[in-house]
C-alpha cells in the first residue's frame, strides 16, 4: 500500500521483532556523517522470515568494506512506517534512508537527493523502465526503486475442473466461472478483497482492465471517471449481488484474509502476486494464472496494463551525510545483495542486470510471467505528492462501492472530492 508488497502482520510486532535494529550506535548528524540511519519496512511476517535477518547481514558486509563506517537499522510494520517517517521529518529528525511505500511528498518538500546526485549514470539508468517512471517527479528520479511485483489471476484449477469451469479471458466469462463454483460449493468463487488493508490495488486491477485508471492523459486524478463508475457498478451487479465474492462483505475483505482462504482451498479466483503462488504450490497446490480478464466492452485487440507495484529507497539531505548515502545505496543495490531480498520474500528486482541474472541463475522460474507483465505494468500515481493521502482515502472508501444497496456513481464521486481537497490544501 501505500504500495504495499508483503505487509507484515500485527502478530510481527507483537512477537518483538520490530523496533531498532543497532548495528552501531550514533547518527549521521552527529559524528561528522559515519552513521547511516535507515528506517525499512518489515516484509516477513514471523520472527523467521523478518527482514532483520536480511539488515543484519547486509550491514555487517557493508561495515566490513567500509570499516570507518556505521549503520543503525530500525523496521516498522508496514501499517506504521509511513506515518512513522513523517513523524520523524515532521520533527527535524528523518532518516538518512528509508525504504517504505511514498517518496513524492518529501520531494515536493525539497528534503530528498535525486538519484543524480548519489547514482552514477550508469547506476540510473540500470532500474526497470516502468519503475523508474514511477519513481520520478518531473524528469527527475527521487525514489528509487527497490523491489516490485505485478498482479495475476489466480485461479484453483482443481475447483475449476471439478466445476467444469474454463480460465476467463473476459469479465462474462469470470461471472460464468464463478457461477460454475458457486454451484459446486465453493466458499468464496471469486474473493474481491476491497477492505482497508489494500483495497486501492484491487480496485485499481479491475479499473485498468475496463480502460479506467486512477488518473487520466494529463496525470490528474479521475477515480469517478464513466469507465470507473461503470467498473463499481458492473461488480456490485454481477458478482456481489449475486452472491458470487464469498460469505465476507467485499469492504470487510482483507488481501491477507482472502490468500489465507486461497490456500486453504476455498477460494476459486482471487488477484494475486509471486509470493502467493510460490506458497500455494509449496503446499502442492494446482494454480493456474493469467492476465486479469477485460470487459466485455472494450474492443478487440485492447490490452489493458496489469497493475504493478513498487517499494522505494529515498535518501533524505543531511549535513554531510551525501558521501556516506551514496556508499551504502552503491551496496545495497548490487547484484547479488537486490537478488537476496527479492528472493527471500518471492519478488521481482528493481533493476535490469539483477533481473538478468536472477535468471541467469535459474531463481524461481515462476516470476517470469510476473517480470512479463510488470514491463507493460501500470503503477499507483506515487509520483503524485498527495497519493499517500489519496489512498489511504481509497482504501477505507472504495469497498462502499459495491455494496449492494450502494449507488457506485455516488461513492466514488464522493473519494474524488475528497482527492481534490486533498490536492488543493497541498
Amino acid at each position: 500500500m501505500r504500495p504495499r508488497l508483503f505487509g507484515a502482520t500485527a502478530s510481527v510486532a507483537a512477537l518483538g521483532i520490530l523496533g531498532s535494529l543497532v548495528t552501531a550506535c550514533g547518527s549521521s548528524g552527529s559524528d561528522g556523517g559515519t552513521t547511516l540511519r535507515l528506517v525499512a519496512a518489515e516484509y516477513g511476517d514471523s520472527p523467521a522470515t523478518s527482514s532483520k535477518t536480511y539488515w543484519d547481514k547486509l550491514t555487517a558486509a557493508f561495515t566490513a568494506v567500509h570499516p570507518d563506517k556505521k549503520v543503525e537499522v530500525t523496521l516498522y510494520p508496514w501499517a506504521d512506517v509511513d506515518r512513522e517517517v513523517a513523524r520523524m521529518v515532521k520533527e527535524d529528525n528523518a532518516p538518512d534512508v528509508a525504504l517504505m511505500g511514498a517518496y513524492s511528498d518529501f520531494a515536493a518538500q525539497g528534503r530528498l537527493y535525486s538519484a543524480s546526485e548519489l547514482l552514477s549514470v550508469r547506476a540510473e539508468a540500470n532500474f526497470l523502465p516502468p519503475l523508474a517512471e514511477a519513481g520520478s517527479v518531473g524528469n527527475t528520479l527521487y525514489g528509487l526503486p527497490f523491489v516490485a511485483s505485478s498482479r495475476l489471476l489466480f485461479y484453483n484449477e482443481e475447483l475449476f475442473d471439478k466445476a467444469g469451469a474454463k480460465p476467463p479471458k473476459t469479465w462474462s466469462d469470470l461471472k460464468s466461472a464463478a457461477k460454475a463454483l458457486k454451484k459446486e460449493g465453493v466458499l468464496y468463487p471469486y474473493a474481491l478483497p476491497l477492505g482497508p488493508e489494500e483495497a486501492h490495488a484491487e480496485a485499481l486491477i479491475w479499473e485498468l482492465s475496463n480502460g479506467g485508471g486512477y488518473t487520466d492523459i494529463s496525470g490528474g486524478y479521475s477515480i469517478a471517471s464513466p469507465r470507473n463508475t461503470q467498473t463499481f457498478r458492473w461488480i456490485k451487479d454481477n458478482l456481489v449481488v449475486p452472491a458470487l465474492t464469498g460469505p465476507v462483505p467485499p469492504a470487510e475483505l482483507n488481501r491477507q484474509d482472502a490468500f489465507a482462504a486461497f490456500l486453504r482451498g476455498e477460494v476459486g479466483m482471487v488477484n494475486g502476486y509471486p509470493s502467493l503462488l510460490h506458497e500455494a504450490r509449496a503446499r502442492g497446490m494446482k494454480v493456474g494464472t493469467l492476465s486479469m480478464p477485460v470487459s466485455d466492452t472494450l474492443t478487440d485487440g485492447d490490452t489493458p496494463p496489469t497493475a504493478g507495484v513498487a517499494d522505494w529507497m529515498m535518501a533524505f539531505k543531511h549535513d554531510d551525510n551525501r558521501e556516506l548515502v551514496r556508499s551504502f545505496l552503491d551496496f545495497v543495490y548490487e547484484d547479488k545483495n537486490l537478488i537476496e531480498f527479492a528472493g527471500r520474500y518471492h519478488l521481482l528486482p528493481s533493476t535490469v542486470s539483477a533481473t538478468q541474472a536472477s535468471k541467469d541463475a535459474g531463481a524461481d522460474p515462476s516470476a517470469e510471467q510476473f517480470l512479463i507483465a510488470l514491463r507493460g505494468a501500470q503503477l499507483y500515481p506515487v509520483n503524485e505528492p498527495s497519493w499517500l493521502q489519496v489512498s489511504n482515502t481509497i482504501k477505507r472508501n472504495i469497498g462502499k462501492a459495491v455494496a449492494p444497496s450502494a449507488d457506485p456513481q455516488a461513492v466514488l464521486e464522493d473519494i474524488a472530492q475528497q482527492a481534490q481537497d486533498i490536492t488543493t490544501q497541498r
